[in-house]
């Protein structure tokens, strides 16, 4: 069973978006022997919305598997319908909760609790893409526009997110940097999951609808990168100054990835979308269809190389604190599938670029890893759910 986690450390599991597991296991209750349901919903918080990125993502990844197999697209698109189940779910007992509670205010207020907000729009790309990738093959009449509508909704959201808490955290919540974790990053990286998703969206248009999308998408590409960037680097002083989280928040050093990993997706995406549209919607500017679909490239290449660079330092990260002790699991753990899985999408974007099939052997075994990995955090999810550890109370 979990570890208990330290007083100290508690506000570093709630960064993550996560329920104290230790301190839960003291009122453990199973779902059937909770009173009503008002007891789910007093413990329910946007962290859950990671569920639904690393299953979309996986979903996703393992449908675009570079080894051809039909098995594989057909466990990819119940992922997919799974995924979709999740998110109405989730999003209908956040509904549920704001309402009954009339306490979101609070969550927005909160220097931890606000954080994984921007878990909500990033599970809503992961459908989107979903099912572009999925029902492009069969020219569904009805999904360029239904996708189109969820991606307008969406960047929305994702702008209220990166706009919103990242202020808030300037101007109401008290923060130190001693007390600071990769969650800092998740308000803003909706952003780059957006533009990355409207690169996709792109692709199912044409005209300028289609060039509408790829501009807003670089300027959301550029918001969210920026201040990503930013926060990276004031992460890894903490890090230098304070050393490695504590275990309960341990897994969130995978978190830096998923922006790079991204990031670098989505300029190589956007590139592609660029190449096809610029020359014609954009005459007067002489090859920047070309100079942008080349800089995609270059610029994925760079960034997925410092992605690298990052994912070994959380994998060290990793194995290090699971040396001293047990790592206790909480909503965190979501941290290992979805940066992972963006990285994983850089390396195919690379290898569909480049034609490198260095890039397509690491795209494979990074599939099939995410693959496992997603197995058994589901499943851990499902009996700490089932037992009622993940839905203790967190005070906002």
């Amino acid at each position: 069973m979990p570890d208990t986690p330290r007083t100290e450390d508690s506000a570093a599991t709630v960064q993550t978006g996560t329920a104290q597991t230790g301190t839960a296991q003291k009122h453990r209750r199973f779902m059937g022997e909770m009173d009503d349901c008002r007891d789910i919903l007093r413990g329910f918080n946007p962290a859950w919305f990671t569920a639904t990125m690393g299953t979309g993502i996986t979903g996703v990844l393992f449908y675009g598997f570079p080894y051809e197999s039909a098995a594989a697209r057909y466990i990819s698109m119940a992922i997919a319908l799974f995924n979709v189940l999740l998110f109405v779910i989730f999003s209908a007992l956040l509904i549920a909760r704001a309402v009954i509670y009339r306490d979101f205010h609070r969550i927005m207020l909160h220097p931890q609790a606000s954080m994984p907000l921007g878990a909500i729009p990033m599970g809503l790309c992961t459908i989107i893409n979903s099912l572009i990738a999925m029902l492009k093959p069969y020219h569904t009449p009805w999904m360029p526009t239904f996708v189109l509508v969820l991606w307008c909704i969406d960047v929305v959201l994702s702008l209220l997110s990166c706009l919103s808490v990242p202020f808030l955290l300037t101007s109401h919540q008290k923060h130190s940097l001693k007390t600071m974790s990769a969650a800092w990053i998740l308000p803003v990286v909706p952003t780059v999951v957006a533009a990355a998703s409207g690169a996709l969206v792109a692709s199912v248009h044409s005209g300028w609808t289609a060039n509408t999308i790829v501009l807003v998408s670089y300027a959301m590409w550029a918001m969210g990168v920026g201040i990503a960037m930013m926060l990276i680097t004031i992460y890894l002083l903490r890090l230098a100054l304070y050393k490695l989280p504590a275990k309960e928040a341990i897994v969130s050093a995978f978190i830096p990835l998923g922006p790079l990993g991204q990031s670098s997706y989505g300029i190589q995406q956007l590139g592609i979308q660029a190449q096809r549209l610029f020359p014609e919607t954009l005459a007067r500017i002489p090859g920047i269809g070309e100079f942008m679909h080349c800089f995609g490239f270059a610029a994925g290449l760079l960034i997925w190389a410092l992605g690298t660079w990052w994912f070994a330092h959380a994998i060290y990260s990793v194995l290090c604190t699971r040396r001293c002790s047990r790592l206790p699991f909480n909503l965190g753990w979501w941290a290992f599938i979805f940066p992972i899985g963006t990285f994983t999408s850089a390396t195919g974007s690379l290898y569909a670029m480049s034609g490198y099939y260095f890039f397509r052997v690491l795209d494979a075994i990074l599939i099939a890893g995410i693959l496992i990995l997603w197995i058994y955090v589901m499943i851990l999810t499902g009996w700490f759910a089932w037992s009622g550890v993940l839905f203790a109370p967190v005070a906002v």
